[in-house]
């Protein structure tokens, strides 16, 4: 049976014309019920392996020829260990002036290689030793080459209600030698900076190795990289799953704690971790270290987009709530996207993108005009080029997310269900609806339409505060009444079906209005609800370059694709 045969008899994947490299071709498992013109799925066929992945229902696999293994490294499984003769005189010396007993140490099959190197076995599923990772008292490191990567005392956490994430093995075992069972620390330590890369191979062991806790108490180092990791571990298992430990002001970490205020300390602190603030009633005390990093200007700031002339009077603030409204034809959706194009070139920023008035291929020939800077149709001079439009598809593939559901009408609960997925599994840092009433409208009971809306924007602001992002939503303003002279004045969210609650409740008011008499559009900030922080009541002008599908300020030329640098491009 050939690699073929084997991949249709597994997966029923029709196979006769696959050819050597990457192609596209039908799923079976959301097909045909996903739209049978889409060919979703990647199929890779190389020397001894053929791998697929679907990019619409996320189905993933493939067949391997064990008789011509592929090019890869192969992690390799640490020999047996063993305590040497003499070895616990050095262990006991060392871990006794750390806190941790003998016992402790034990139980973690801790051992010397020549009463100089201390050795830290992981181990991961069935016991199975993984990797080992080996330090000397003066804090030079070593481990298994090419070992595999798992969690530190994964068997005893994997199926654990509740497990503490600390920093190191030392800190595990000061956890566990004040009675904290189920602790658990990652293999490489903490990051230099926060990426939320879906990608980032030092958090791959949280998917090689899930937990299935439903509460993660995190006690990191309080420093720099601490913090970033808490981070990291809140956007990865979600802010409604995770608690924090804060030491005494003396102490940086858990075996700090152990070593000057004892076990029972240890335990009494990690015991009474403190929520990260979700929902419900919190006290002063919650949030003190929050207010005294305000005061120091410890804080995330907002982003700018990239428009002078814009940034005065709006710029993007994470966990917040935004409104863009206008006239139908004048122009809002398109400026945002290209908002949102400056704001990943920029800043790196992902999109959960649900926009369903236009198909997601119509979308992307959008985006791709706007990254290129020329036309996409057939008829055009200057009309891009099918090398520039994979390279513009590539960038997009790296920054925007379409959600598509089967449900004519989703409801919000559905939208936000498919964006926690994106935000967790790809690291978006935003979430688009474009348009609101292509979301499912129907009320339970007797709840009028404005309870509805209020709900409705309730819903998506809890959601931007537990997961840091921000989101955007486009609302169409309700029937408008012209002018003595024929036009439409710019309206406002008040203009918007639901009136007060898409002002009031919104963090920002943006409404793209377009003058046809100037040729131009005007970007008008109705609401900025902290006034010097993110932005001002304002506005800024723009004119549209047919040449370019760019909005630009007047009298200035659009960049195109090749000013954008290296980012743009394969090796970004």
């Amino acid at each position: 049976m050939t690699l073929r045969d084997d991949l249709y008899e597994k997966y029923k994947i029709p196979s006769t014309r696959l050819r050597d490299g990457t192609q596209k071709t039908k799923c079976p498992e959301c097909q045909p019920e996903h739209n049978m013109r889409d060919n979703p799925l990647t199929v890779t066929v190389e020397v001894g392996a053929i791998l697929f992945h679907c990019h619409h229902c996320g189905f993933e696999g493939g067949v391997t020829d064990q008789m011509q293994p592929r090019h890869k490294k192969i992690a390799r499984q640490p020999e047996p260990v063993s305590f040497l003769p003499n070895a616990n005189a050095f262990l006991d010396k060392y871990f006794n002036s750390r806190g941790i007993s003998r016992e402790t140490y034990e139980a973690f099959n801790i051992f010397t290689e020549d009463n100089n190197w201390i050795g830290f076995p992981y181990n991961g599923h069935n016991g199975q030793c993984d990797n080992v990772k080996l330090r000397t008292v003066d804090k030079q490191f070593r481990q298994t080459k090419n070992g595999k990567k798992s969690l530190y005392n994964y068997e005893r956490v994997v199926n654990a209600s509740t497990v503490l994430i600390v920093e190191g093995e030392m800190d595990a075992l000061a956890a566990f030698e004040a009675g904290i069972l189920t602790v658990t620390t990652l293999p490489d330590g903490a990051p230099a900076k926060v990426n939320y890369k879906e990608d980032d191979k030092r958090f791959e062991v949280l998917r090689t190795h899930p937990l299935k806790a439903n509460k993660i108490v995190i006690f990191c180092d309080q420093d720099g990289p601490g913090d970033n990791l808490k981070k990291e571990l809140c956007h990865r298992y979600g802010k409604d799953k995770c608690w924090y430990v804060k030491p005494p002001e003396d102490c940086k970490d858990a075996n700090d704690v152990l070593i000057k205020h004892g076990s029972l300390a240890l335990k009494n602190l990690v015991e009474s971790a403190i929520p990260f603030p979700v929902d419900g009633l919190y006290t002063v005390g919650t949030y003190a270290n929050d207010v005294l990093d305000l005061y120091s200007g410890n804080y995330d700031r907002p982003i700018e987009i990239g428009y002078p002339d814009l940034d005065r009077i709006y710029k993007v603030m994470k966990g917040t709530f935004h409104v863009w409204t206008g006239i139908p034809n004048h122009g809002k959706s398109t400026f945002l996207d290209q908002c949102l194009i400056e704001l990943a070139k920029n800043h790196g920023w992902k999109f959960a993108f649900f926009s369903p008035e236009h198909s997601t291929k119509m979308h992307i020939r959008r985006l791709a005009s706007m990254i290129v800077g020329k036309p996409f149709d057939q008829g055009f001079n200057g009309r891009m080029s099918e090398e520039e439009l994979k390279t513009a598809m590539r960038w997009v593939h790296k920054h925007f997310y379409f959600i598509e559901t089967r449900e004519h009408t989703p409801h919000i609960d559905k939208i936000l269900e498919i964006a926690k997925g994106a935000i967790q599994k790809f690291g978006c840092n935003a979430l688009v609806i474009d348009p609101y009433n292509e979301v499912d409208a129907s009320r339970r009971g007797t709840q009028r339409e404005d309870e509805h809306i209020r709900d409705f924007i309730s819903k998506c602001k809890r959601f931007c505060k537990m997961y840091d992002i921000t989101t955007w939503v486009v609302a169409h303003p309700t029937k408008m009444q012209k002018q003595d002279k024929g036009g439409y004045a710019a309206p406002t969210a008040y203009d918007i079906s639901g009136a007060a609650h898409w002002h009031n409740q919104a963090d920002a008011v943006v409404v793209v209005h377009r003058n046809f008499d100037a040729g131009t559009i005007q970007v008008i900030t109705r609401k900025i609800r902290e006034q010097g922080l993110y932005g001002q009541i304002g506005e800024a002008v723009f004119s549209f370059d047919i040449a370019t599908k760019r909005f630009v300020p007047p009298s200035r030329q659009a960049p195109s694709i090749v000013n954008y640098g290296s980012s743009w491009h394969d090796n970004e």
